[in-house]
């Protein structure tokens, strides 16, 4: 079982966002330190941590999002509007299961705690 997940789902195309580069690091500080870089695969989803590597404490995400949308050809502004989205959180649980989704457009973006 993963600890933490993500996935992406491009609102403008209405399709995940496949290939894009997430990077988690944890949060200890003023400096996170980096634990991973992944890229999401063609569902748009990613695996960051296993189950037994994840501890509580504030954590955070950095989707190269940017990129993807100049990648996909969308009509973007150079430099891009959203280039990387950060996302700062916190896993409170370690024996629960952690999921941060991301809904973007190049314009946009909300996320929430997923199942």
């Amino acid at each position: 079982m993963t600890g933490l997940t993500t996935h992406i789902l491009d609102q403008a195309s209405g399709r995940p966002a496949a290939g894009v580069l997430v990077r988690v690091s944890r949060r200890q500080g003023e400096v996170p330190m980096p634990l991973a870089e992944v890229r999401t695969d063609q569902d748009g989803r990613a695996r960051l941590i296993a189950f037994e590597d994840l501890t509580v404490g504030g954590y955070r995400l950095e989707f190269s999002i940017g990129a993807h949308f100049a990648a996909t050809g969308a009509a973007v502004t150079t430099p891009p509007f959203l280039d990387v989205v950060v996302i700062d959180f916190a896993v409170s649980n370690t024996d629960q299961h952690w999921h941060v989704p991301l809904l973007v457009s190049p314009y946009g973006y909300s996320t929430y705690r997923g199942s």
